[in-house]
């Protein structure tokens, strides 16, 4: 596989930095591509007016390439009876933090699918990469996005999906493996996961798709950075994971201490509706035995995950927050973004 993606992109370094919503940042993203990687914005919860302000502050911030990453989920399946049920489940949670739960859950994430404001931002503001998580876009989107030049790239778990982002005529594909961070990109939660790991989901769609591939999942260093390219085909890695230490992340104190220790990672559905992998903590321990069936739709279960974050938050406790990471966190380095970049160079200099 040629870097044709990478050197379209004038990038000097094969590494893209993840879009974890939440975490990323303009002053991270700008930083990642002044230092010749490729930086991002997670802006699948962002409304568009928060998204277009990001974009333009990046902008201010770097002429440089930066991907700006959406979500393609199907909208919620609501079933008010499960939504009520985990209420009650959580309301001693609730009361723990003298509060209340809430008496109702919304879907506080629009798709970009059904997003046409969003859509615009894109069209007027003109990131030179645009990403996609949880599906694709239209193909109306598709087609109005081309009209701007940018690059396309979605996230697969599977072949399946990799070819449906190649029919749709997409740039890239990243192979997102079951060790990465954050959500878990997968189409449709309720079908199988062969829960690939990164090295065997990269080669297999190197070998059965014609579009460049970007490893993802639990590459934190430059000689993981080697393997990926050398020795399963990728053209490029994404880190995510890694750049959540970095001062430019929007991660809280709470998250980064959490990150310094170390410790387990967990494949969760509890937190948001759809699997994620973050750190074990008290909210991953009260949901570890949850049915899946007796979670409530993403987002929707999310909106009672956030509203029990800051209730816990408010009295001190820390355990109950979305602390994304991949299994690769006991790796993480706390350098600014663009060190960080210089020191993967070195790294994978010195591998190769």
């Amino acid at each position: 596989m040629t870097n044709t993606l990478i050197d379209d992109l004038s990038l000097s370094v094969p590494v893209f930095q993840a879009p974890m919503a939440g975490v990323s940042t303009p002053a991270m993203a700008a930083a990642v591509s002044e230092a010749g990687g490729l930086g991002a914005l997670g802006l699948g919860a962002a409304t568009p007016e928060k998204a277009r302000a990001a974009i333009s502050k990046t902008q201010a911030l770097t002429a440089r390439p930066f991907n700006v990453n959406l979500f393609c989920h199907a909208p919620a399946h609501r079933d008010t009876k499960v939504e009520q049920t985990w209420i009650d489940r959580a309301a001693p949670l609730f009361a723990r933090f003298e509060t209340s739960a809430p008496t109702s859950l919304r879907e506080i994430y629009t798709s970009f699918r059904e997003n046409d404001a969003m859509l615009e931002v894109l069209l007027e503001t003109r990131p030179a990469v645009v990403s996609f998580h949880f599906g694709l876009p239209t193909a109306k989107q598709i087609e109005a996005l081309r009209t701007t030049g940018a690059r396309l790239i979605a996230c697969a778990t599977s072949l399946e999906e990799a070819q449906a982002i190649e029919a749709a005529g997409l740039d890239a594909v990243i192979a997102q493996g079951w060790s990465a961070g954050g959500h878990r990109g997968i189409f449709d939660p309720g079908s199988r996961d062969r829960k690939l790991s990164t090295e065997a989901l990269t080669r297999e769609l190197v070998a059965k798709t014609s579009l460049p591939v970007i490893a993802a999942g639990g590459i934190m260093d430059g000689a993981d950075i080697r393997t990926a390219l050398a020795d399963w085909g990728a053209v490029a890695a994404q880190l995510g994971t890694a750049f959540v230490a970095c001062p430019e992340s929007a991660a809280d104190d709470a998250y980064r201490a959490r990150m310094e220790a170390g410790g387990e990672t967990i494949m969760t559905s509890a937190i948001s509706g759809r699997p994620a992998r973050c750190l074990s903590n008290a909210f991953t321990a009260w949901g570890r035995d949850a049915d899946p069936a007796a979670i409530p739709a993403y987002p929707c279960a999310y909106d009672l995950g956030k509203a029990l974050n800051a209730a816990a938050k408010a009295k001190g406790e820390i355990g109950f927050g979305a602390q994304w990471a991949g299994e690769g966190v006991a790796l993480a380095r706390p350098l600014p973004a663009a060190d960080l970049v210089t020191t993967l160079a070195k790294e994978l200099q010195v591998a190769g």
